[in-house]
């Protein structure tokens, strides 16, 4: 492909975010003014319900369509095919979220063999993930060689916390082997970070609340804690993933109960969370517009947010206070409900909900003179792969 135009004004990106059943895509223009040119995913890969659309720069449909694909490589080609039929501007590069770094890969880094021979001896850190993320980048490789590509990971932002943090009460030997609280949502919590810019300083923690879900605890732009640890599996409770289990709980699934190791990770995967306390769904509209009529989708609101305002406690002491408290993700950025509960009971902490401003999703929902001030900021993974991409290709 011709990259064409020059980088140091222009660089169109390519963002690729690649879920376990799901292939996401948008394309920036990254030059004075950063815009989106479109956006594109293929969902339910693998089942009968697979589907892929496309949209425009303003988010209007432009297509969209079933089909069957069964792997991460044919949804890559089926959306580059798609926008080009689309006629979208060519790519100059393309930036990949990888969820994933291990403990040896702290920042964005260009794609090269050695890149990529590291990353699938990373595949046991995060087997649902990584696989299908390396597939997109090689899948990309083949169809475009000439295309530079960044790697961007999920786990980096949190490198950076202390290692009383990072650390797992396990024997040291298993420490040395990158076993460790790696933390994840790295890339949103860096959107959020650098939208709030001077904001953000002080004591601030950071709810990413959507399908998957985790805080992170941030005094003056440093990460000092977040709750998810060695995998995205872990932390707080989720849509359909459990969160922090104890252990015992494990060892009684395996030995008492006939689990194996495959049943065990589907349930804590796929059946726990809030689809396994409603038995409903792993939706939170859903669930909030049930909890009226449905005891056990009420629950399964009550035990979520519970979960988040008990957090939320523990960060403001790792932070020795809380002077910000953000919402981001789906349910935070547009759970009006789920964010009053949270926050419910907080005053001594500085934190009281303005209702109306937090009805209406205004960018700061609490009441005016509180010493903790409360935000809601729409998270960009997308935007903040093409920052990234930009800059790294920018000082090569």
């Amino acid at each position: 492909m011709d990259l064409g135009g020059n980088m140091s004004h222009e660089l169109r990106v390519l963002c690729l975010n690649a879920g376990s059943s799901s292939l996401k895509l948008a394309l920036w223009t990254m030059a004075e003014r950063e815009a989106a040119l479109g956006t594109a995913a293929v969902e339910g890969i693998g089942t009968a319900r697979c589907r892929l659309w496309l949209r425009g720069a303003s988010g209007q449909p432009v297509s969209e369509a079933p089909l069957v694909l069964t792997d991460h490589a044919s949804a890559v080609h089926a959306l580059l095919d798609a926008v080009d039929a689309a006629h979208w501007p060519t790519p100059q590069a393309v930036g990949h979220r990888l969820v994933h770094g291990g403990p040896n890969h702290a920042a964005p880094e260009l794609v090269t063999p050695a890149l990529l021979s590291a990353l699938r001896e990373l595949v046991p850190f995060a087997p649902l993930h990584l696989p299908a993320e390396l597939a997109g980048v090689e899948a990309v490789a083949r169809r475009f060689p000439a295309l530079p590509q960044v790697a961007c990971f999920d786990t980096a932002f949190h490198r950076h916390m202390p290692e009383l943090a990072q650390r797992l009460p396990l024997p040291r030997a298993l420490w040395d082997v990158g076993l460790r609280r790696y933390g994840f949502h790295g890339l949103s919590y860096e959107y959020v970070m650098q939208t709030l810019g001077p904001a953000a300083m002080g004591c601030t923690v950071i709810a990413h609340l959507g399908n998957g879900v985790s805080m992170v605890a941030v005094r003056d732009g440093q990460p000092l804690d977040t709750t998810m640890g060695f995998s995205p599996s872990g932390g707080l409770m989720m849509g359909t993933r459990s969160g922090d289990l104890d252990p015992g709980v494990v060892l009684h699934l395996l030995n008492s109960r006939g689990y194996d190791a495959a049943a065990l990770e589907h349930l804590v995967e796929h059946e726990a969370g809030l689809l396994g306390v409603s038995g409903l769904s792993a939706d939170m509209q859903t669930l909030l517009a049930a909890r009226d009529e449905k005891p056990q989708a009420a629950q399964a609101v009550a035990l979520f947010c519970y979960q988040l305002r008990k957090q939320i406690g523990a960060f403001c002491a790792v932070l020795g206070g809380l002077d910000n408290l953000v919402f981001t993700g789906g349910i935070g950025e547009h759970a009006a409900a789920v964010r009053a509960a949270a926050c419910s009971g907080l005053t001594q902490l500085g934190i009281e909900l303005d209702p109306q401003a937090n009805e209406a999703h205004a960018a700061i929902i609490s009441r005016a003179g509180r010493s903790g001030v409360v935000r809601v900021v729409a998270t960009d993974e997308a935007r903040m792969i093409a920052r990234h991409t930009r800059t790294l290709l920018a000082a090569d």
